[in-house]
C-alpha cells in the first residue's frame, strides 16, 4: 500500500463502500445509518457494523439481515484497505515544494533546530535485549522495572495490522467525548484556583463598593461653595488641615457648606454631596485665622463619588458556572469577599519521552540528536490549564514503558514516540498487555498521522504522539487538546476562520495542519501567512507561528478563509503552576 492511497473518508468511490458497507461520513444520517461517531469508535477498534442500504433489509428485497462483525484489538486486520497510513508505520512526510516562498523575517528567524525521533525510525534493541518487531521482550530476561502479576508481553511476531485512519474532525470529536466530564469540583483558597474553571457562580458577598468611596484626592464638600474648612477639634492650628484617609472611617458628618480633604478610597462622610479634586480648588486664608475653599465652577451633586454598589449589589451574579479563573477572577472574587473558590480541578498529565537516541543537554553526537519534546510539551500542557510534572524520559524498552503506563496515577498519559510498528515502537504492544480500548488508531492529518488515543481505565486515558516534533504538536492539538479541555471544563474555542496570505499546497487525501502568523493585507485584512519549515521534524516554523491552519484535502488557494487552531501564547499566554502533583518516579 502506497502513501496517500486514501478515497473518500474511509476508501472506495464517493458514495461507495470502499470495501465497507454503509455510508460515508458525508452522507447525512438516517434510516438505516448509524451515528457517525459510534461508527468511528467502533471503526477504531475494528468492530464496525456491517449494514445495507435502504431497499434491501430482509423482506424489503431479499437482501441479507444486518450483521456485526467485531475482531479482537491483538489479532485484527486492515479495517479499511484505503487508509492514508502506511503498513511500514512512521509518519512519511508529505513535502511538495514550497508554495511559499515568503521574505519572512519571522519564519527565517532563529528557532530550535532540533529533534526529537520519528516514530518510524529504526533502532538498535533497548536495554530488554529484545528484537522482537512486535515490541515484545522476555520478562525473565528483561533488566526493566518489573510490576507485581504483570501479564506476560505479547509474543507474536510480525508486523502489526494496519487500522483505519479517522478523519481529522472525526478524531478530535472523538477526543472530545472520550470522558464524560470533569472529575467532581474541589474548593481550594483563591491562589490555588488559577487556571481552573468555576463549579458554582460567582456571587457577589457584598455590595460593590461597600460604602460610598472617594475617587479622587481632594474635598469631600457639602453644598453649594464656597466651603468652610475648619481645623478639628483637638488638631493642631498649624500645619496642614488633617483629612479622611483610605481605611479609616470618618466620625462626624458634614455639614452644609464645610468641606474636608479626602484621600482617594476613602469612605465618604454623611452629609457630603460631591468630591472636589485637589487640582480644582483654592484655600484662602480668612481674616479670623480660618480657611475657605474656592473652586472656579460649582460640584454637581455626586462628583467623583463611587456610590455604594456601584459595580454589584449582594447577591448578583458576577460569574456563571464554567468561567475560567484569571488573575483578574481572583481580583474580583477577593473583592466580592471570597477566601475560597469551588472550581473544578486541573487535570494531571504525565508526559513519557521515549527514545535511547536522545540527549537531555549539549549539542547532538555520535548518531544522538537532542529531545525537543520535553522541554516543549510540560509548558504547552500549563498553558492548556494542565498539572504537569517534568517529562521523564524512557529507555526503548517495553517492560519500562509497561511499568511507567501501569503505574501512573495522571490522568492523561502522553507517549513520545513509539506509535508505528518499528521494532522498538513499544506503545501499541504496551495498550495489548493492559487491555486498553483503543480509541483511534491513525488519524488522516499530516503531518502526524500514527497519533492515537486509548481508554486504560474509566478515567483514564494514554495520548500517544509521533516523535517527529511537528508530528508530535499536530498530535497534541488533535487529540490531546480536546480530551484535557473536557476533563477541565473548559469551553471549545469559538470557530475562528482567516482568509490565507498565499496558496497552501494539500495533501491529495488527509488534512494538512500548517503553521501561519497573522499578517495585515489592503484587500483581505487580517490574514494568514503559511511559514516556512512546516516539515514533521521541523519546529522552526511553528515557534515564529500564531496558529495552525486547517487545510482541506487538496489546498487552498489565497484568500480562502480556513479554520485556525490558535496557539495558547498568541491570546496572551502566561503559565500556569504545577505544584501540588509529581509523577512516580519523578524528582
Amino acid at each position: 500500500m502506497t502513501d496517500g492511497e486514501y478515497d473518500g473518508a474511509f476508501g472506495g468511490e464517493p458514495g461507495g463502500t470502499g470495501g465497507m458497507t454503509g455510508p460515508t461520513w458525508g452522507e447525512p444520517a438516517g434510516e438505516g445509518r448509524g451515528d457517525p461517531f459510534d461508527e468511528a469508535l467502533a471503526l477504531a477498534n475494528a468492530a464496525a457494523p456491517v449494514r445495507v442500504r435502504p431497499g434491501t433489509e430482509a423482506g424489503a428485497g431479499g437482501g441479507p439481515e444486518p450483521m456485526t462483525v467485531r475482531v479482537p484489538y491483538a489479532t485484527r486486520e486492515t479495517a479499511a484497505p484505503h487508509s492514508s497510513t502506511t503498513g511500514g508505520g512512521g509518519d512519511v512526510p508529505y513535502t511538495p515544494d514550497d508554495p511559499f516562498s515568503l521574505d519572512d523575517p519571522a519564519a527565517c528567524g532563529n528557532g530550535p533546530s532540533s529533534a526529537s525521533r520519528s516514530s518510524s525510525t529504526p533502532r538498535s534493541p533497548g536495554p530488554s535485549g529484545s528484537s522482537d518487531p512486535s515490541g515484545s521482550s522476555d520478562p525473565s530476561g528483561s533488566s526493566g522495572p518489573s510490576v507485581p502479576e504483570d501479564p506476560p508481553a505479547p509474543t507474536a511476531s510480525g508486523p502489526r495490522p494496519t487500522p483505519a485512519a479517522l478523519p481529522w474532525h472525526i478524531a478530535r470529536d472523538i477526543a472530545e467525548r472520550a470522558v464524560p466530564g470533569p472529575p467532581a469540583p474541589e474548593t481550594s483558597a483563591l491562589g490555588d484556583a488559577l487556571g481552573r474553571t468555576l463549579a458554582a457562580p460567582l456571587t457577589a458577598l457584598t455590595d460593590l463598593p461597600s460604602f460610598d468611596t472617594s475617587a479622587m484626592d481632594g474635598w469631600a464638600v457639602s453644598g453649594p461653595g464656597p466651603w468652610r474648612l475648619d481645623h478639628p477639634a483637638g488638631a493642631p492650628e498649624a500645619g496642614p488641615l488633617p483629612g479622611i484617609l483610605a481605611g479609616h472611617a470618618p466620625t462626624e458628618a458634614l455639614h452644609d457648606g464645610h468641606a474636608v480633604p479626602i484621600a482617594t478610597g476613602a469612605r465618604v462622610p454623611p452629609g457630603a454631596t460631591a468630591v472636589l479634586r485637589s487640582e480644582h480648588g483654592e484655600v484662602r486664608e480668612l481674616t479670623d485665622g480660618g480657611r475657605r475653599l474656592y473652586a472656579p465652577q460649582p460640584a454637581p451633586p455626586g462628583q467623583d463619588i463611587r456610590p455604594r454598589g456601584q459595580e454589584c449589589r449582594r447577591g448578583d451574579q458576577l460569574l456563571p458556572v464554567g468561567a475560567l479563573v484569571t488573575p483578574a477572577v481572583l481580583g474580583l472574587a477577593a473583592a466580592a469577599g471570597y477566601d475560597e473558590l469551588t472550581a473544578y480541578r486541573r487535570p494531571r498529565a504525565e508526559v513519557l519521552v521515549l527514545g535511547d537516541e536522545l540527549l537531555d543537554h549539549g549539542l547532538p553526537q555520535d548518531g544522538r540528536i537532542r529531545d525537543a519534546l520535553g522541554p516543549m510539551l510540560a509548558p504547552w500542557l500549563h498553558a492548556l490549564g494542565v498539572e504537569a510534572a517534568a517529562p521523564r524520559h524512557l529507555a526503548d524498552d517495553a517492560d519500562t514503558l509497561y511499568a511507567a503506563v501501569a503505574e501512573s496515577t495522571a490522568d492523561v498519559v502522553i507517549t513520545t514516540g513509539g506509535t508505528a510498528s518499528g521494532p522498538v515502537d513499544h506503545v501499541h504492544p504496551t495498550l495489548r498487555r493492559l487491555g486498553a480500548e483503543v480509541l483511534v488508531d491513525g488519524v488522516a492529518v499530516r503531518p502526524g498521522h500514527p497519533m492515537l488515543l486509548a481508554r486504560l481505565a474509566p478515567h483514564r486515558h494514554l495520548v500517544g504522539l509521533p516523535g517527529n516534533p511537528l508530528a508530535a504538536v499536530s498530535g497534541l492539538v488533535t487529540l490531546a487538546e480536546p480530551l484535557l479541555r473536557t476533563l477541565a471544563a473548559r469551553p471549545p474555542a469559538a470557530p475562528y476562520r482567516t482568509p490565507l496570505a498565499a496558496p497552501v499546497h494539500g495533501h491529495p487525501q488527509d488534512t494538512r495542519l500548517v503553521p501561519v502568523a497573522y499578517r495585515e493585507d489592503e484587500r483581505h485584512g487580517l490574514t494568514a501567512a503559511p511559514l516556512r519549515f512546516h516539515g514533521p521534524a521541523m519546529l522552526r516554523g511553528i515557534a515564529a507561528a500564531d496558529a495552525l491552519a486547517v487545510v482541506p484535502p487538496g489546498g487552498a488557494e489565497r484568500g480562502t478563509e480556513l479554520e485556525l487552531l490558535e496557539l495558547p501564547w498568541s491570546a496572551g499566554w502566561s503559565p500556569v503552576s504545577s505544584t501540588g502533583w509529581t509523577a512516580p518516579g519523578g524528582a
